[in-house]
């Protein structure tokens, strides 16, 4: 089986500007490919799992979501191959919109649906986000661990991250550093 790196998109791997569907306004975090790269040579992947409400809400489309992914691995691409994302799974919903699902983090479906495409073992795996909702799901999923980065509105869940026992890292490439040095 495999092993992965499940990443919250916004305010993890760009920066986040709320509803992001704009392509033009996606900016990579600094550290992101170079955390990337650093994942694969280890033998994870690097799997995107992101909420998207604002498709429910109608701010963007999923095209629109598709655009900015794409812009997203375009950047990347930059650094070279191994800096490329491998998969993204999103949860175009939001319960006041479109009622309950099981993909909107924390749910575990995103991650579940990973894992049966690409024979990962979640046990092995890691969640990194700056939500709690990113936290929780990897822990509902029962991922190895799960860690809050510090920028998007990681500053904000920080003290929530401390009390349930999750580690918290300044960005995506220190939380990687970390939870490969966990492994």
């Amino acid at each position: 089986m495999k092993k992965a790196f499940f990443i919250d998109r916004d305010g993890v791997l760009n920066v986040e500007v709320d509803y992001l569907g704009d392509p033009e306004k996606m900016e990579l975090l600094p550290g992101v490919p170079e955390a990337v790269k650093l994942l694969h040579k280890a033998g994870y992947l690097a799997v995107v799992i992101t909420n998207q409400a604002g498709i429910a809400k109608g701010y963007y489309t999923l095209e629109n979501m598709f655009q900015v992914h794409a812009r997203m691995q375009h950047e990347l691409l930059k650094y070279g191959q191994d800096a490329l994302l491998d998969a993204f799974y999103h949860c175009p919903h939001h319960p006041d919109f479109t009622g309950i699902c099981q993909c909107r983090k924390p749910g575990t479906l995103m991650l579940e649906k990973a894992a049966a495409a690409f024979d990962i073992d979640l046990k092995s795996s890691f969640m990194t986000g700056d939500r709690m909702s990113d936290l929780y799901a990897g822990r509902n999923a029962g991922c190895k661990e799960s860690c809050l980065v510090y920028t998007g509105y990681g500053r904000k869940n920080a003290d929530a991250a401390r009390q349930e026992g999750f580690p918290a890292a300044d960005n995506f490439y220190e939380a990687v550093k970390m939870l490969l040095e966990k492994r």
